[in-house]
């Protein structure tokens, strides 16, 4: 009976050992299968807006000046954010023009930057409407606008054509990169000397998937002869309707002109000056001279102007957000539509 008793008790020993081993295992699956779990959850960060401070001010303001932000748009975007975080931190009114006349200093020929900081001040100030949909507003008015331009622009893109730019414009880019979706054709531009902005341009349409020819700026009048019409974009329209764009810019008009091609000016009516209304000219801006030659020899002076004025005889039509008009139209509207530049 003993025995007996032994086995059986070593039976029962040997059947706990597994069930041991199999609840241990267990165990550890379950282990393995909560790990798996918890590494397959995303880790959420919680991410704090950083806050605003005079560094990003004087960063974002030395960069206009130093052309690290370029072209209209980009800059009266720019400076319409710093605007819009200064307004935040301090409403006092002395502060905030401070703040206004260190931005509009950065660039002297751009209207488009200060109408837009202006209609910010009229919609937060005149109309009381809440900063960040002030905000919101204009911002949606640039996509706005560049939709229409593109839009309007890219009816005058034929297939098999070739057409003539200079510099850089994102309202001209826009106008080629809509085209593109339905029409083939070529592009030819000049690199636009002394800074290069032309090769901005040839980058972005190559990479747009739009054939592009690159030229010097001299090798222009060559250039025109093959193309069908010149698509420029520009930094200033007067009450004269006279567009202010990159040097070079009336030159290359006046020989698409004079071989028969048609000149059009691609911009937002926001960049109509209001201050010539009232007698004053455009400033142009005058460059450093060290952009066309660091160190030129004793006794050679440099003269190193942005812009240059494109008399609207030059002028075949402005493509804006109103469609394609002739300049002169195109003044009457845009003045028509914004009534608070004028305020």
């Amino acid at each position: 009976m003993q025995l007996k008793a032994k086995k059986i008790k070593n039976k029962h020993s040997h059947r706990n050992k597994y069930k041991r081993i199999k609840d241990i295992n267990t165990k550890m699956n379950k282990k393995k299968t909560v790990r798996k779990a918890s590494s397959k959850k995303k880790v959420t960060k919680k991410t704090h807006k950083k806050k605003w401070t005079k560094q990003n001010t004087n960063n974002i303001i030395r960069d206009i000046k130093k052309l690290k932000i370029q072209g209209a748009t980009n800059i009266a975007k720019t400076a319409l954010k710093v605007l819009h975080n200064e307004y935040l931190l301090n409403k006092d009114p002395a502060h905030i023009n401070e703040i206004l006349n260190r931005l509009q200093r950065t660039r002297p020929t751009e209207p488009m930057m200060r109408n837009s900081l202006k209609y910010y001040l009229h919609l937060v100030k005149k109309k009381n409407e809440n900063p960040a949909e002030a905000y919101k507003k204009i911002k949606n008015y640039y996509d706005y606008s560049e939709r229409k331009v593109a839009y309007f622009g890219s009816q005058l893109i034929k297939d098999g054509k070739t057409y003539f730019t200079h510099c850089h414009s994102s309202k001209v880019m826009s106008i080629f990169k809509k085209a593109r979706e339905s029409k083939l054709f070529r592009v030819f531009n000049t690199e636009t000397r002394p800074l290069f902005q032309g090769r901005i341009t040839a980058k972005e349409l190559g990479n747009a998937g739009i054939p592009v020819v690159h030229f010097p700026d001299s090798g222009a009048r060559v250039a025109l002869k093959e193309c069908e019409a010149m698509f420029i974009g520009c930094d200033a329209i007067t009450n004269d309707a006279e567009a202010y764009n990159k040097i070079g810019s009336e030159m290359f008009a006046e020989i698409a002109r004079s071989q028969r091609k048609k000149v059009y000016i691609c911009t937002s009516s926001w960049k109509l000056d209001p201050y010539t209304f009232f007698g004053f000219d455009e400033e142009i801006e005058k460059r450093y001279e060290k952009e066309i030659w660091k160190n030129p020899p004793r006794g050679v002076i440099i003269v190193n102007y942005a812009f240059e004025k494109i008399k609207s005889t030059k002028i075949t039509g402005i493509i804006s957000e109103f469609g394609i008009l002739t300049p002169k139209q195109f003044v009457k509207i845009a003045k028509k539509r914004n009534k608070w530049m004028f305020e």
